[in-house]
């Protein structure tokens, strides 16, 4: 009983000179979009994979990426985008804001991967996005998990968020998986308001705080 006493004693005497640090609170990269600001409680989370699932080709995906280079552009920050199926139109963009991204453009999902891997090391941008929107299902299904939990792993290490975008769930190592709802006309893009208008739904959230204060917007 006396060594066992003088153990915990001694756990009790480590835990007052060396307290362990409460977890901050997960810091987040603002879009000043305002519904997906909400859903996310304030921006696409720091350290952590976005999953962006946005099922229907008019859902407004190419809208949403535009706005968060001109949203770069405002807040004098660098966005890469990582292209990969090189479908990305800089003609929709201003050249101001494009002057505030680096964009790769790639042809097939694996060297999308492979490029987000080499920006994430850097970790010299805010926002990394990965659009993988427009490439074929079979060939998303021949990237394995391990290539997702790798990525994980590597924004865990840098101030940076990466959003990852296709067309159905398909990244385990995702924190934050959101849904796009929308499902717009040609009169609807014609709009220049309508990416204020994107839908966003909370599929699943890991992130260890705010967790619970997520809510889904319809």
């Amino acid at each position: 009983m006396g060594v066992t006493n003088k153990i915990v004693d001694l756990r009790k005497l480590l835990a007052q000179r060396f307290p362990h640090p409460t977890a901050p609170a997960t810091s987040v990269l603002p879009t000043s979009i305002e519904f997906l600001d909400q859903v996310t409680v304030g921006g696409l989370p720091k350290n952590a994979i976005t999953e962006l699932i946005s099922p229907r080709p008019s859902a407004g995906s190419a809208s949403l990426i535009h706005t968060l280079v001109r949203s770069a552009q405002r807040d004098r920050h660098f966005v890469a985008l990582i292209d990969g199926s090189d479908s990305f139109d800089p003609g929709s963009s201003d050249n101001w804001a494009l002057q505030h991204l680096l964009w790769v453009r790639c042809r097939k999902a694996i060297d999308a991967v492979k490029a987000a891997d080499l920006l994430l090391r850097d970790g010299n941008f805010p926002l990394v996005i990965v659009d993988l929107a427009l490439n074929a299902p079979e060939e998303l299904r021949k990237i394995p998990q391990t290539s997702w939990y790798r990525l994980q792993r590597l924004v865990e290490a840098v101030p940076s968020a990466c959003l990852v975008i296709n067309r159905q769930s398909m990244v385990s190592s995702a924190q934050l998986k959101i849904v796009l709802e929308n499902s717009w006309t040609l009169a609807d893009l014609e709009k220049e308001s309508a990416v204020w208008h994107l839908r966003f739904r909370v599929q699943r959230s890991h992130l260890r705080s705010e967790a619970g204060q997520r809510s889904q917007i319809s």
